[in-house]
């Protein structure tokens, strides 16, 4: 695998940029391997590369029904935070924060993480008493985050309206500076191209139609489109499609899937410096590099494996962020998409071990999955290679809805981000 850097780019211009190496091989599939991963998205392309560059297992396969990033991880607004409510979940999104800051470095690709800082409104007492217990809790973890007056939230954030006249008038803030944004699809490329120069098989264009057991109950492989393929051990991350996967496998999950939508404008110059965000209103915004704002919304309300999602969410959404930010109100908007995101009970996912030996799912990331994949994909490849937790994630058993020892982000994952 060719380093890139500045004196590689210099080397290709002046050769007409004709000896780049392809980012990833395209292998046609073994008959087995020791691991299969299911699904190419961010979390599933960083867990093989982990399994390979930590564990020294790189005879695995990725297996994607489509094109490689094509589902949520292409699909989503790129925003990164860790200031989440409980331990366990502080504990799995700070260790994947810490694994951004240097992903670029690692990965030897530039995945254009900003830490542009992620501020949170709060707009009545409720929201004040909530987001304050976040702060302290946080702080209690060794994470930052900060309570600003509206005042300062304005400085922080020029555009925004903190008019006392407004339906919703902001009353406070949560700041977390090391929160921010990357680019998503850079990601996806970064560890399909860095698991595949370790001997890791990406197979695109390969659905999986069924998971074989053996008569003794472990998993034996998978059906695919492309034929049967064996393998001692099967991590499903299939995002919103993971419960169809598991069901294929005889374990029911705890889940529902609903459509996110999210929708970009034309592009202007610089205006947001960072990501705002409200619960109550159910509406975030951030500015990608190309100056195009970028818009989140909740999910719908309706349980559908569809793409697209109802158009008044996105009409209740764009009311919001013009009461927030008034300038934006003659914006145009370029284009509106969604995605299918999996929730648990509880908002906080499950990366774990099943009842089925030898099959693991790593689920449940709701409206929060993109900022988690570093420390997710770390943590699944540990569970995968050793048959056992990591300390970060053995807390999000799919037994805890069985226990009760639920991990409750409600609060925390309100707003699709």
């Amino acid at each position: 695998m060719k380093k890139y850097s500045v004196f590689a780019i210099a080397r290709e211009a002046m050769r007409g940029h004709k000896g780049w190496e392809e980012q990833w091989s395209s292998p046609e599939p073994k008959k087995e391997y020791d691991v299969i991963i299911v699904g190419a998205g961010g979390h599933g392309l960083a867990t093989a590369y982990y399994l390979a560059t930590v564990h020294g297992i790189t005879n695995v396969a990725v297996l994607e029904k489509g094109w490689l990033g094509g589902g949520n991880t292409g699909r989503n607004t790129t925003i990164i935070r860790s200031n989440y409510l409980y331990d366990e979940s502080a504990g799995i999104y700070d260790h994947a924060l810490k694994l951004w800051d240097g992903l670029s470095q690692e990965l030897n690709y530039n995945v254009m993480y900003s830490a542009r800082g992620v501020m949170m409104l709060a707009h009545n007492v409720h929201d004040i008493q909530v987001l304050k217990r976040h702060v302290h809790a946080n702080r209690l973890n060794g994470i930052d985050n900060e309570w600003l007056t509206p005042e300062q939230a304005k400085e922080f954030c020029p555009p925004l309206n903190i008019s006392k006249q407004a339906r919703y008038p902001v009353v406070g803030a949560a700041l977390q500076r090391r929160g921010g944004t990357a680019r998503h699809d850079a990601v996806a490329w970064g560890y399909a191209r860095g698991a595949s120069a370790r001997g890791v098989h990406i197979i695109q264009n390969c659905e999986v139609t069924g998971v074989k057991r053996a008569a003794n109950g472990a998993v034996t492989g998978v059906e695919t489109t492309r034929g049967f393929i064996g393998a001692k051990k099967v991590g499903v991350v299939a995002a919103g499609h993971s419960s169809v996967i598991m069901n294929m496998a005889g374990v029911r999950m705890p889940l529902e899937s609903y459509p996110l939508q999210a929708l970009v404008s034309e592009p202007v110059k610089p205006v947001v410096p960072c990501v705002v965000m409200s619960n109550t209103v159910h509406a975030y915004i951030s500015q990608s590099d190309k100056g195009e704002l970028v818009i989140g919304a909740g999910t719908d309300q309706y349980v559908s494996y569809s793409q697209t999602g109802g158009l008044h969410i996105l009409q209740h959404t764009l009311d919001a962020i013009c009461e927030m930010f008034p300038i934006f109100t003659r914006m145009k908007m370029l284009r509106s998409w969604g995605g299918i995101v999996d929730v648990t009970p509880d908002r906080s996912p499950i990366l774990a071990k099943t009842p089925v030996p030898g099959l693991y799912v790593n689920c449940g990331w709701g409206t929060g999955g993109f900022k988690a994949t570093p420390g997710s994909g770390h943590v699944f490849a540990h569970t995968i290679a050793r048959d056992d937790p990591h300390p970060i994630n053995a807390p999000f058993t799919i037994e805890r809805f069985r226990t009760g020892r639920l991990i409750d982000e409600a609060a925390a994952a309100a707003v699709a981000h």
